[in-house]
């Protein structure tokens, strides 16, 4: 595994973890919101050491923005933490890949099953990754 600064995982981490919350946000609803971040957490839990250690760090906010901001943010967002550990190892870059990929199908079927949002918000995800 590649040495990360700080400045790169935190992009890492800020970009995984509004992906899930750009599929969860797909289906909207209080009770809903506490399974699929269950569901991404045990994901996350889930990943390889290397991927984990990319992951841990300080505690990230989503920023104040728009809902059409944060929207048009996700993907190129995931796109730039994807293409920083590509730099250091595209190894890396792949196992992040299936954890995300892992981790926002889980949050879309935590909740009674995946809504036509939330598969969509998966596909651009999916398609972010390609």
């Amino acid at each position: 595994m590649a040495d990360y600064t700080e400045q790169e995982q935190e992009q890492v981490r800020r970009a995984v973890l509004n992906a899930m919350a750009y599929v969860s946000k797909a289906d909207p609803g209080f009770f809903a919101a506490f399974s699929e971040s269950a569901a991404g957490a045990r994901a996350l839990a889930a990943a390889p050491e290397g991927i984990r250690s990319l992951l841990t760090g300080g505690f990230i906010l989503p920023e104040a923005q728009s809902a059409q901001e944060f929207d048009a943010s996700v993907v190129p967002d995931l796109q730039a933490a994807i293409g920083a550990v590509e730099a250091k190892d595209p190894a890396d870059a792949q196992a992040l890949k299936d954890v995300i990929l892992t981790a926002v199908q889980q949050v879309a079927e935590a909740s009674k099953g995946v809504t036509p949002e939330e598969q969509q918000a998966v596909d651009a995800i999916r398609g972010a990754l390609a």
